[in-house]
């Protein structure tokens, strides 16, 4: 397979992965925010800056808007074509590199694809977006598992597979650190330990952002507390959304790429991805707590950049020098870093 090839699909999977995700975290935050007593600017602020620390989009979104508050997050996240993360950009880009790969993907992913770019800028999904905001992004949410879930009945799957399986699974993990992150940037401020005295339905919340919550609940029965969703969503080994089945994702698909078994490593992506499976499948989440939560998913994204790179360095040789220094509208890797 061409490299360019390649990086586009897996470009492709990471973006279409990114506009849900996004889509899941704004709708966390609006749940959370539901019963929320703080009120005026400074509550909105208190309520909707973490969205923005989470992305790490502070900067961009402060040079176009004057106020914080679930208006402006909402559409700078959602729709605003000057941030190259928002919902908007992700499903156009997303679109354009499936445009450019016609002959290597389905008609029917096409399809798909090309049905949420057009639903995404139509005058119905604003309407509806100004109506009910969690209405608008639950149907983005479900096309992009329509998306997935093309993909595999139609899609060969041989290398552009699995460099799209690489994409899903690198992005998935990512947004999961970024969505428990969410929860420890709305209690700081508030001056509440991870741990402590949490609100159950703000936990329960996060369970639902990452579609746990019905899973969760199949394996305790009790209450919902930190350590066990924190757990739940980090280290369980068969949770498609948790951490540890995405690194196990990404490294299964490196291996079939490069031929290699998995007791072994060819390439230096697979050595990192080997490396971060064997720390989640032995990680405790005593451990994670008393290294601190905050601390341990920074760390978590910063080994996901790292694979990333490592991939695209062994695959995508293609790329110019200046080409990894990505225009907004191109491949920009995960928000804000990767």
């Amino acid at each position: 397979m061409l490299s360019r090839v390649a990086d586009t699909l897996y470009w492709m999977a990471r973006y279409i992965e990114r506009a849900e995700n996004n889509s899941r975290i704004l709708d966390v935050n609006l749940q959370v925010t539901l019963d929320d007593e703080n009120s005026g600017e400074d509550g909105d602020k208190m309520d909707w800056e973490p969205i923005l620390a989470t992305l790490e989009d502070q900067k961009l979104f402060h040079s176009l808007y004057a106020v914080t508050n679930a208006e402006t997050v909402c559409e700078f996240v959602t729709f605003a074509k000057e941030n190259p993360n928002s919902i908007r950009s992700c499903v156009a880009v997303a679109r354009e590199n499936a445009r450019t790969v016609r002959e290597y993907i389905s008609s029917e992913m096409w399809e798909r694809i090309n049905s949420l770019y057009l639903w995404v800028n139509s005058a119905t999904a604003r309407q509806l977006f100004a109506a009910s905001a969690i209405d608008f992004f639950r149907p983005v949410v479900a096309c992009s598992h329509q998306f997935h879930g093309t993909t595999a009945a139609t899609l060969t799957h041989g290398e552009g597979w699995h460099f799209l399986q690489i994409g899903k699974y690198l992005e998935r993990a990512d947004s999961t650190t970024r969505i428990l992150d969410l929860k420890y940037h709305i209690l700081l401020p508030r001056g509440e330990e991870v741990g402590g005295n949490v609100d159950t339905v703000q936990w329960q919340a996060v369970l639902k952002s990452c579609s746990a919550f019905e899973a969760y609940r199949k394996i305790h029965t009790g209450q919902v507390t930190p350590w066990t969703v924190a757990e739940f969503i980090i280290l369980h080994d068969s949770f498609p959304r948790s951490i540890r089945f995405c690194a196990e994702g990404v490294d299964a698909a490196l291996h079939r790429i490069s031929g290699c078994d998995r007791d072994h490593f060819n390439t230096d992506a697979e050595r990192l991805s080997g490396k971060l499976c064997s720390d989640l499948n032995y990680a405790r989440i005593g451990e994670i707590f008393k290294m601190g939560l905050h601390q341990y998913l920074d760390a978590t994204q910063l080994r996901l950049i790292e694979i990333s790179s490592a991939m695209r360095k062994e695959y995508c040789e293609w790329l110019e020098p200046a080409a990894e220094e990505e225009p907004a509208q191109s491949q920009t890797q995960t928000q804000g870093a990767a």
